[in-house]
């Protein structure tokens, strides 16, 4: 039997961080579902509605292969990209949330062709009611040099080891690009608060 896909093994480094101090990591082009969208995750209906439709899609494509391609694989946790209001020590109070903008999205394996990714959209878009698979796109996205560290807690107390992080690049010759990324290890809907374990990462350049 041909032993599971998983690139969270396969790509240790950008997925296994240290929690005790960041690190710089060199993070390649990868493929990506992709979905755009603005708003508090917390109330904004249009946030559950895309994290429906991206695991859709990411399992079709999981099935579709296996039975295709005779590869199987584990699907990747889900990221977010954010931006819209800073990402620091005082960061995210409720009206933060309300001017997030955001892309989540679920890392795939290079094998996923586009006319996979097409074929599995509209399959899920047939059995399902959800609209936004027609928003979703498959895109390679390379993010580059990066800091990072492992973050234990609640979302809304991520604040500080983001500053920390981002202060532990200023220390040594980096400035910060792009927008703020979080992988998330832990399913927030079966996890206590405190046991979350959360990737935050940043684009760096010297």
């Amino acid at each position: 039997m041909t032993e599971k896909l998983d690139l969270k093994k396969e790509l240790r480094q950008l997925y296994r961080p240290s929690a005790k101090a960041p690190g710089i990591v060199e993070v390649p082009a990868m493929p990506f579902l992709m979905l755009d969208g603005a708003g508090n995750p917390n109330t904004s209906p249009a946030y559950q509605v895309a994290i429906q439709a991206l695991y859709g899609v990411a399992y079709a494509l999981k099935f579709m292969s296996k039975r295709k391609l005779a590869r199987d694989y584990v699907v990747m946790p889900l990221e977010g990209l954010w931006w819209g209001t800073p990402m620091g020590k005082h960061a995210f109070t409720e009206a933060d949330k309300d001017q997030f903008q955001w892309t989540m999205m679920i890392a795939q394996p290079d094998f996923i062709t586009p006319e996979m990714f097409a074929e599995a959209a509209a399959d899920v878009r047939a059995k399902k009611d959800l609209p936004m698979v027609d928003g979703m796109r498959f895109e390679t996205f390379e993010e580059g040099l990066s800091v990072q560290i492992l973050y234990r807690g609640p979302f809304d107390d991520e604040g500080p080891t983001i500053a920390n992080m981002h202060q532990f690049a200023l220390d040594r010759g980096y400035k910060l690009r792009g927008v703020h990324h979080e992988i998330y290890l832990s399913d927030a809907r079966r996890t206590a608060p405190e046991k979350l374990k959360t990737i935050l990462r940043h684009p760096v350049e010297k």
